[in-house]
């Protein structure tokens, strides 16, 4: 089945979607994006989504072409049009075309290009890897500095999945300096007792949607947090470890680098914390 696609005001069958090979995401990789999850036909933290876009928009200077309505009604009709259950919708703005390559932005003028497409993914919130949890390697993190701006630069991070694949594992963590940022593309946590590790909001690592709803969860359900920086060797000795995105939702993780965590099985409070979120956003789903 074709899917139905969104370019620039349209909906057309991905077959016909054109975008010029002079567009800035395309030459600059001058863009942001944002991935939304579908569970039971409707769209999961679509307001935090559309106040992050806005945040990465302005961080680059790019005029921001809907409004939160329009958004959410160009989503909505994406999911109805390709019979979207579970799954994600995922969005591009770059600062468009200017009609030739040149370093320089181009006029202030020069409307954005926007793209949307759905995915489907059946069992999305049932996936088994939740029962067996991830195993994931470290590597360094050389990726540029505003790592907090969802651009569309993602080819470090396809390098290290690619890394954890050859390493036979499910992603890798990305170290500098010493301790962890975060995973290719999740927020990573490790588990001491009741308390819950997680690096600090900064320019570092990414303001992950989902990171937010699962911190909040955590402080309701009487969870201690602490929002810190922590080490390889300081995962290694956790009691568990998991990550959190838009489309794995909570993860556990039972192995650093080879070594078991706890005892190797997805742990309570992870365990705990996807059964919350999947409760809560499936109520709170538009």
């Amino acid at each position: 089945m074709t899917r139905t696609v969104y370019l620039n005001g349209d909906y057309l069958p991905e077959t016909e979607a054109k975008v010029s090979i002079f567009d800035r995401g395309f030459l600059m990789a001058d863009g942001v994006y944002e991935v939304t999850s579908v569970l039971g036909g409707k769209l999961v933290d679509f307001a935090g989504h559309v106040k992050r876009l806005q945040r990465s928009l302005d961080e680059l200077e790019i005029r921001n072409p809907l409004t939160e309505a329009e958004w959410l009604e160009v989503h909505r009709q994406l999911v109805a049009r390709n019979g979207i259950d579970e799954g994600m919708v995922y969005l591009q703005v770059t600062r468009g075309n200017p009609g030739d390559r040149d370093f320089a932005f181009p006029p202030e003028d020069t409307p954005p290009t926007v793209v949307l497409f759905t995915q489907a993914k059946a069992g999305l919130a049932d996936n088994p890897a939740a029962k067996t949890g991830w195993r994931v390697i470290s590597v360094p993190d050389i990726r540029w500095g505003r790592r907090d701006i969802k651009t569309v630069q993602l080819l470090y991070p396809s390098m290290g999945k690619m890394m954890a694949k050859k390493a036979g594992v499910d992603d890798a963590w990305f170290t500098e300096d010493g301790f962890v940022t975060e995973g290719t593309s999740n927020n990573a946590y490790i588990v001491k007792g009741n308390r819950i590790i997680t690096r600090a909001l900064s320019n570092d690592i990414l303001h992950g949607i989902t990171r937010a709803a699962v911190l909040r969860f955590a402080r309701e359900a009487q969870m201690e947090v602490e929002e810190r920086s922590f080490t390889i060797d300081e995962a290694k000795q956790a009691d568990e470890a998991f990550i959190t995105s838009a489309s794995a939702f909570v993860m556990p993780v039972v192995q650093v680098d080879g070594a078991a965590l706890g005892t190797g099985k997805p742990g309570h409070v992870a365990t705990r914390l996807r059964e919350i979120y999947l409760e809560e956003m499936r109520k709170a789903a538009v």
